[in-house]
């Protein structure tokens, strides 16, 4: 079966992405309690006893929180880097596995590859999944579209890709200076027309879906990410953006010939 991924939310609030090819389903990150992560689980049809294990991109709480109760309760395997793991006290995990110099490793019949990112957190990597002769890019919190980020993600068959905030509501939104620094920087998060550059630079038109993802509850709306990304996201054969409540369903990428 070719890859299929689904998220059980994309914000601020908690984030929590399935990854699924044959026998093996990942969980990219949990920023959800454990009654919050069973229950939107089952919308999607699996349950954490389902899991094959859980990926960690970074540790923040959205991303970070619900990674340990999740995995002790579930005895589920923990993939992150040496710099996540030494940046929060998750406490004691059944399965540990570093992901050292963003090196590949595979979980069952799924490659992963882990790309660095600058965000302003320790260690933090983002995923590119192969199964099946296809590719899924996940890419969510980072400031900076780095050449080698470009890279990593130029051939992708599905992309669930930031577009964060609009910089003009940020500016004029309610977080104090400071915070207003850290998420438009440069180890922030991408703005509409950064996620809306990258996409053209790489092109949209190998895509099977394009997710548009993490977007901002309080400096973005959803029209304006639709009207920033509308004429690179129609070289998409599929665009959905994700929601802080819902994620979003199951979507498949079609098997090569």
């Amino acid at each position: 079966m070719a890859i299929r991924f689904a998220s059980l939310g994309s914000g601020s609030k908690g984030n929590g992405t399935l990854v699924a090819s044959g026998d093996h389903c990942l969980l990219v990150d949990c920023g959800f309690t454990i009654k919050e992560t069973e229950r939107r689980m089952a919308r999607l049809g699996v349950t954490p006893a389902d899991l094959s294990a859980i990926l960690v991109t970074h540790e923040h709480s959205d991303h970070l929180s619900g990674v340990g109760p999740l995995a002790r309760k579930y005895r589920l395997p923990v993939y992150l880097t040496p710099g996540t793991l030494r940046a929060r006290d998750i406490g004691t995990l059944p399965a540990v596995t570093l992901i050292e110099g963003h090196q590949p490793f595979a979980v069952g019949d799924i490659q992963v590859t882990p790309v660095a990112v600058p965000h302003d957190a320790r260690e933090a990597a983002q995923f590119v999944f192969r199964s099946r002769g296809r590719s899924l890019g996940i890419l969510t919190d980072l400031g900076t579209i780095t050449p080698h980020v470009e890279a990593e993600y130029s051939d992708c068959d599905a992309l669930v890709l930031e577009a964060n905030h609009d910089p003009q509501m940020l500016a004029q939104g309610p977080y104090p200076p400071s915070l207003k620094r850290r998420v438009g920087g440069a180890y922030g998060h991408l703005s509409n027309q950064q996620a809306a550059g990258f996409l053209q630079r790489v092109g949209c038109d190998r895509l099977q879906h394009l997710v548009v993802a993490h977007i901002s509850e309080k400096n973005n709306s959803l029209t304006l990410a639709q009207a920033a990304l509308a004429d690179v996201a129609a070289k998409a054969a599929n665009c959905i953006y994700a929601c802080q409540q819902e994620g979003f369903d199951w979507l498949q990428i079609d098997t090569a010939e």
